[in-house]
């Protein structure tokens, strides 16, 4: 077991729930957090959120973090803004050492994401970078330079291949007539009924689909 004062912790997702649409704009993410899940969490030798703010990281609200690899010798200088979605296996780096052995120092640079990002599953983001407001990293992503605001961005290096609103236009499209699931009973880890999952099966032999 790894004790949660490890140097090298690891971040855990908290439980999430979707809201509806709220009169300030579209569903947002919540955290319902127990008493059991805290417990196992803590003896698994996961970080939580609050001990990677108590050790620097400076976190929005309503955000997202799944199993992230952060910096953790340089946490003061991470930034994540409030609703961004952080997903498994990102990695945050805030240092390169690869100067080291010749000129006796390692480069170091602020790492900011912005509010109502999402970071897709295994991107890297690399010291120094900021990502703006509502822009979208594709999974895998390497980004090495500045994202703007409302862009989507995919690749090594990362590079736009679409505005927001162009990427969101062709996604309504593309998924106009698609089959639409409701969470519950669809999505888990809570037990999926098998009459769902083989309805889910055969709905998108031929396409994706929407779930809540």
């Amino acid at each position: 077991m790894v004790p949660i004062e490890s140097s090298e912790p690891r971040a855990i997702p908290p439980d999430l729930a979707p809201l509806g649409d709220t009169a300030s704009g579209p569903p947002r993410l919540t955290a319902r957090r127990s008493l059991r899940h805290t417990v196992v969490n803590r003896l698994r030798g996961y970080a939580t959120p609050g001990w990677l703010v108590k050790h620097g990281l400076k976190l929005g609200r309503d955000v997202y973090l799944g199993a992230v690899h952060f910096d953790y010798g340089f946490l003061g200088l991470i930034a994540i803004g409030d609703e961004a979605v952080v997903t498994d296996g990102v990695r945050i780096v805030a240092h390169d050492a690869s100067i080291k052995h010749w000129l006796g120092y390692s480069r170091v640079g602020r790492v900011d994401i912005g509010r109502r990002v999402y970071v897709g599953v295994g991107a890297i983001l690399l010291p120094g970078v900021q990502i703006g407001d509502e822009a979208i990293i594709g999974a895998g992503s390497v980004v090495t330079r500045d994202v703007p605001p409302k862009t989507v961005v995919a690749g090594n290096p990362a590079v736009q291949i679409a505005t927001l609103d162009e990427f969101l236009d062709r996604q309504r499209v593309r998924l106009a007539d698609r089959p639409r699931y409701p969470r519950d009973g669809f999505v888990g880890p809570e037990l999926v009924p098998p009459e769902n999952i083989e309805r889910m099966r055969g709905d998108l032999a031929d396409g994706d689909g929407l779930v809540e």
